[in-house]
């Protein structure tokens, strides 16, 4: 069940049609990377493959990569997913205040206002 409730931020708020258009997004961000993950995998070269060796090593390690970064963006997706359907979407995590409208748009399974962002990433 999707919470189409308003959630304040600042100025602005997101209207049930702006969360419909955020969804939508991260449904078909969640699509691309469950393909790529498809792609990854039948695609996987083996440490052996290749004219050489080393080649085929660093092959897998950027193969491994990739599929890692992949699984991570869509378990970011799909827990944005989560929160979406339990009207917690554009909530802080953090600090429990309004994600802004704007920061969603770019990134929608922002966990994060800009400003909590910021700290979290100062301290790593």
């Amino acid at each position: 069940m999707v919470n189409h409730q308003l959630i304040a931020d600042g100025p602005t708020h997101l209207t049930p049609e702006e969360l419909a258009a955020l969804r939508e997004d991260l449904m078909e961000q969640r699509l691309f990377r469950r393909e790529q993950l498809r792609q990854l995998a039948a695609a996987a070269p083996s440490r052996t493959d290749g004219p050489r060796h080393g080649d085929a090593a660093s092959q897998v390690e950027v193969h491994v990569k990739l599929a890692a970064c992949a699984r991570m963006v869509l378990a970011d997706v799909e827990a944005a997913l989560r929160r979406m359907d339990e009207g917690r979407y554009g909530v802080c995590e953090q600090c429990r205040g309004p994600v802004a409208a704007e920061r969603l748009t770019i990134v929608p399974q922002a966990r994060y206002c800009g400003r909590c962002r910021q700290v979290r990433e100062a301290v790593r």
